[in-house]
């Protein structure tokens, strides 16, 4: 991933175009882009500061709204419900997800199954 420039640069360059230079001219002095120069700028005269904003950020759970339906769907008492069989109730309930997105939330709620193939082959007591 990118990093973003130091805030130092972000200061230096900020301070410049308040002293009239144009954009253009901060952007080749200080070997970035106008666009960056404007942006500085005008978060400076904003906020104060042309410090970075914080990178990265929570990602909302898409099926958080099926959860209980999920729920109720995996512990039904004649469910033998696969993956694919999810994927394709959830897309007839208007809910198109992936496969990937499907089984990260099943294993963060604990409802993954991984079978024992010790206890298929002796059967149980």
């Amino acid at each position: 991933m990118a990093r973003s420039y130091s805030n130092d640069l972000r200061a230096r360059v900020a301070a410049a175009a308040g002293k009239g230079k144009s954009n253009r001219a901060l952007a080749d002095i200080f070997a970035v882009s106008a666009s960056s120069v404007s942006k500085w700028s005008s978060r400076r005269r904003a906020t104060g500061s042309a410090d970075a904003k914080r990178l990265g950020g929570h990602r909302q759970v898409i099926l958080a709204g099926e959860r209980d339906w999920l729920h109720a769907r995996i512990n039904a008492p004649d469910s033998d419900v696969t993956i694919r069989g999810l994927l394709a109730e959830l897309a007839d309930r208007g809910v198109v997800v992936s496969y990937g997105a499907l089984w990260n939330f099943l294993h963060r709620e604990g409802l993954s199954y991984k079978k024992n193939r010790i206890r298929e082959r002796t059967g149980s007591a």
